[in-house]
C-alpha cells in the first residue's frame, strides 16, 4: 500500500508539472483567442459603438448586410486579387525555386535576398511602392517614360490598382513560397530524374511528369496560405489607396476596419468577420477539391 502510495504521489507531482508548463499557452489562448471569438460572436447579435451600452438587435445585421452593396463590392475586389495573386505567387515562387535549387555561385544569398521582404514591415514596402507606383514622378513610370512609353496609371486606374496591388503583395511575400518550393523539390528523390533521363525524357517532360506531380502536396498548402493571406489584405490598400479610386481597391478586411474603427458598428463590423470566413472556409474547401491529388505513380 505505501508503494502504491509513492506510486500516486509521484503522478501527481507530474500531473501538476505538467498543468503548470500548459498553462501559459492556455492563458493565451484563453485571452486572445477564445475570449474575442465569443465575444464577437455576441456582438453580431448587438448594436454597440464602444462608447454607448450594448443595444440586441437580433438578425437585424444580416438584414443589413444582405443590402449592401459594398460589402459585395469589397468581395468582389478581394476575389479579384486573389485572381491575379495566387497564379503570380505560385509562377514566380517556383520559378526562383527551381533557380535557386540549381548549384550556382552565391546560392545562399540569392536565398537570403529574396526572403528579405518578408521579414520588413508591412507599411515601410507599402511606401515603397507608393513611390514606384506614383503617376507623376514614380521610377517605373519614369522608366517607362525614359523608353518612350506613356506613364501607366498603376494606382489611379480603377482597372489597374487592384492587380497592381496584387503584384506588390507577391513582391513581399514571394520569399516564404520560395522556401516551401524548396523543401518540395529537394524531398524528391533524384532517382526520378536519374531514370526519366536514361528514358530519353527531355527537361520539360521531367518537370511535368516528375516535378508538379511531386509538388502537389506543397502546391495545395501554398495555395491555402495564399488565399488565407489575401483574404487578410489591408495594409497595402489602406496605404496605398484608401479603398479608392472608386472603392476599386476595398478589401474585405479594410472594409470591416472602417465599419468598426471609422463609423463605430461594431456588432455589423463582427457580422462582417463572421460572413468572411465562411467565405474562406467555402473557398479553400473548393480549391483543395480541384486541386489536391495523389501524385501520378
Amino acid at each position: 500500500m505505501n508503494a502504491l502510495g509513492n506510486l500516486l504521489r509521484r503522478h501527481r507531482s507530474r500531473d501538476r508539472g505538467a498543468y503548470f508548463l500548459v498553462l501559459p499557452y492556455v492563458l493565451f489562448f484563453g485571452a486572445f483567442v477564445a475570449y474575442p471569438l465569443v465575444f464577437s460572436l455576441i456582438l453580431v447579435f448587438h448594436r454597440w459603438n464602444i462608447v454607448t451600452p450594448m443595444q440586441w438587435i437580433g438578425l437585424k445585421n444580416f438584414d443589413r448586410l444582405i443590402g449592401d452593396v459594398l460589402f459585395y463590392k469589397s468581395l468582389f475586389n478581394t476575389l479579384t486579387f486573389l485572381a491575379v495573386h495566387i497564379p503570380l505567387q505560385i509562377v514566380v515562387a517556383l520559378a526562383l525555386a527551381l533557380l535557386l535549387n540549381e548549384k550556382i555561385r552565391g546560392r545562399g544569398l540569392f536565398r537570403a535576398i529574396y526572403f528579405l521582404p518578408v521579414v520588413v514591415s508591412g507599411v515601410a514596402v507599402t511606401i515603397l511602392w507608393q513611390e514606384l507606383y506614383s503617376y507623376d514622378n514614380g521610377v517605373l513610370n519614369t522608366l517607362l517614360r525614359a523608353i518612350g512609353l506613356p506613364p501607366v496609371p498603376w494606382l489611379v486606374d480603377p482597372a489597374m490598382s487592384m492587380p497592381s496591388i496584387a503584384i506588390m503583395a507577391t513582391w513581399k511575400n514571394v520569399g516564404i513560397y520560395i522556401v516551401l518550393f524548396l523543401v518540395g523539390l529537394q524531398n524528391i528523390p533524384h532517382e526520378l530524374y536519374e531514370a526519366a533521363s536514361l528514358d530519353g525524357a527531355h527537361q520539360f517532360k521531367q518537370f511535368r511528369y516528375i516535378t508538379l506531380p511531386m509538388l502537389n502536396p506543397t502546391i495545395v498548402v501554398i495555395v491555402v496560405l495564399s488565399t488565407i493571406g489575401g483574404f487578410s489584405l489591408f495594409i497595402e490598400p489602406y496605404v496605398l489607396t484608401g479603398g479608392g479610386p472608386m472603392q476599386s481597391t476595398l478589401s474585405g478586411m479594410l472594409y470591416i476596419y472602417n465599419q468598426a474603427f471609422y463609423f463605430g458598428h461594431m456588432g455589423y463590423a463582427a457580422t462582417l468577420g463572421f460572413i468572411y470566413a465562411l467565405v474562406i472556409l467555402g473557398v479553400v474547401l473548393l480549391q483543395r477539391r480541384f486541386i489536391e491529388s495523389e501524385p501520378s505513380a
